[in-house]
């Protein structure tokens, strides 16, 4: 396999991410197998490249200075849906998804086939992939509630495993360690009334709508939830809500506090960076918690 056929040098990562920031890509390669996959991490290791996964772009601020790496797109050309029927029990039904797939469209696929569990996925921007990675979830379920079995490349090797609660942890998982590679997830659910299933999505949508700042760009929720405690709460007890360093655009979003936006998308990695700190110590010096960052920072240094 020719594999520097498919990478490509100095692509820009501003319009690959939600939050718009981010400078070029040395290396760039968007996979279509897992064999292309594990070509891509020889060819890193070979030329000692640091290597970065990068999904929907949902859950990162890509530093304004570039990336020196190989970045691994894991898009389009790995987002195949299907569903088949649980061969040992009628009442349920598998969804396999590439980890290129929204999750939103494989909870939407879910809600078509009226499979209840995976509402919560509608209205969530990531990947399948950075989903399962960070174990993300909204309105009190997640991915460890409805994952199966997840494919992944770990040490060039494809491995199959079936997941279980203990796989997962708050923001996290057993495949963010070790430089794994999620590339499928597979989720078992229940059928279940079709329109009920429907009408709690549009319930949450709608909840999503009014409470969340989704026409500014923005990594989604900031900081991940102290014990005990909200962030956004906590943010908002500070007096940040709406709260600005400069005209940046970078800002507090007057909408929900937990959010860090770009208003316009004109604000530069290193803008809001400076606005998450001043919001951390802030927040630190008023209420003793130490908020820590949800967002995963490509490029530049690290917080």
């Amino acid at each position: 396999m020719d594999i520097e056929k498919i990478i490509r040098r100095n692509v820009e990562l501003r319009p690959l991410t939600t939050m718009r920031t981010g400078g070029p890509a040395a290396y760039f390669a968007e996979p279509s197998s897992e064999e292309e996959i594990t070509a891509l991490l020889d060819y890193a290791d070979k030329k000692d490249l640091e290597v970065f996964i990068l999904g929907n772009g949902s859950n990162v601020i890509a530093d304004d200075s570039g990336f020196d790496g190989l970045i691994i797109k894991l898009g389009n050309n790995m987002s195949e849906i299907t569903v088949e029927e649980d061969p040992s029990d009628p009442d349920y039904m598998f969804i396999t998804s590439g980890a290129g797939a929204l999750l939103s469209k494989l909870g939407n696929t879910a809600a078509s086939e009226g499979l209840e569990g995976a509402e919560f996925a509608c209205g969530i921007p990531g990947s399948v992939g950075g989903a399962v990675f960070m174990n993300a979830g909204a309105y009190g379920a997640d991915i460890s509630d409805i994952a199966y079995e997840v494919r992944y490349i770990e040490d060039g090797i494809v491995h199959t495993r079936k997941v279980s609660k203990d796989d997962f942890g708050y923001r996290t998982s057993f495949f963010a360690y070790n430089n794994r590679v999620v590339t499928s997830l597979r989720v078992r659910l229940r059928k279940g009334d079709k329109e009920k299933i429907n009408e709690y999505v549009k319930e949450l949508r709608d909840k999503r709508n009014n409470s969340q700042p989704l026409t500014v760009p923005s990594c989604g929720s900031t900081f991940k939830r102290p014990e005990g405690y909200f962030a956004g709460k906590l943010i908002q007890d500070s007096g940040l809500k709406g709260f600005s360093l400069d005209d940046s655009g970078a800002e507090v979003s007057s909408k929900h506090a937990g959010f860090v936006v770009n208003n316009g998308g004109r604000a530069g990695s290193s803008d809001i960076r400076r606005l998450i700190r001043y919001v951390q110590d802030k927040v630190f010096a008023d209420s003793g918690v130490r908020l820590e960052c949800e967002v995963r920072f490509l490029g530049g240094g690290k917080e």
